[in-house]
């Protein structure tokens, strides 16, 4: 993996979307976040704090109705739709107005999760699979980008490939099935891989064991599911919200121990590290 680029620092900065002075919360878009499940509510929690703090304008919360109260109390920015699952393919549903759209964390990969990312595909809307959404599958009805976020029993789950030989040689199956698909995926894991269907790839610098811990997956859904609302290249807002998503981790292991990290921990981190990059 020597002769694949790294998005670095300069990249970020020479990337970063400016806030401008007269924007408002529609300018820089409105994003919906499916995630939660009866039970699982945190990693909906986790997903809307990272989509919040990372340039949205707006975020609505798609969840089962018995989440809402435990997300509410946690995210009280975000709105909240606790029947749209229920209503996914009806044809009067309208879903045009968001700008980014991401699905699976705290979800199973059952029948409704499929149905919900199969009509999803169709609408032509950057849209970001976690989780429960990680099946095989084809994306040949796709109108718009789709990054998946498989850690490497994921990728193999979804691809066949073994965890054995996906880690002997990381930058290569992610880049061949990144095209094979016609997908972007950010392959997670120490130096994550970046590859967009056209080939093109890097690796990420940033990050260290502190990540190795559940719910720093769906934080980067959300940071994703934001930076892709304000970015206005959709691959910048992929390649520097895995950056930045590192380099909360980077920061926080400078004065404590990789082993405390927690999750929620890394949005705490963001603002500062965030404000780091901005010319």
């Amino acid at each position: 993996m020597d002769d694949i680029p790294v998005w670095s620092k300069d990249h970020v900065r020479m990337h970063f979307p400016h806030r401008q002075s007269g924007s408002h919360k529609g300018t820089h878009g409105t994003a919906l976040l499916i995630a939660g499940s009866p039970g699982m509510p945190g990693a909906a929690v986790l997903s809307a704090i990272a989509a919040m703090r990372s340039g949205l304008g707006k975020l609505v919360v798609a969840t089962a109705r018995e989440s809402v109260t435990p997300i509410a109390s946690r995210v009280p920015e975000a709105t909240f739709d606790p029947e749209l699952m229920e209503r996914i393919n009806d044809p009067e549903l309208d879903l045009t107005s968001y700008k980014a759209i991401a699905i699976g964390p705290g979800m199973l990969p059952d029948q409704k999760t499929e149905a919900a990312v199969e009509h999803l595909l169709q609408l032509g809307k950057p849209l970001v699979l976690d989780a429960g959404a990680l099946s095989e599958r084809t994306y040949a009805k796709t109108g718009g980008p789709v990054i998946l976020t498989p850690h490497p029993g994921e990728f193999s789950r979804i691809t066949g490939v073994s965890v054995e030989k996906l880690q002997q040689h990381r930058a290569y199956h992610t880049a061949n099935w990144a095209a094979k698909l016609g997908v972007t995926i950010v392959l997670k894991g120490q130096k994550t891989v970046i590859s967009f269907p056209d080939g093109e790839t890097y690796l990420n610098a940033t990050g260290n064991s502190a990540l190795a811990k559940g719910g720093t997956g769906d934080t980067l859904t959300g940071m994703l599911l934001g930076m892709l609302c304000c970015h206005d290249d959709w691959r910048h807002a992929v390649l520097n919200a895995v950056h930045l998503h590192g380099a909360c981790a980077d920061e926080w292991t400078k004065a404590r121990s990789s082993h405390t990290l927690l999750a929620h921990e890394l949005m705490d981190l963001l603002p500062t590290v965030m404000k780091s990059y901005e010319q």
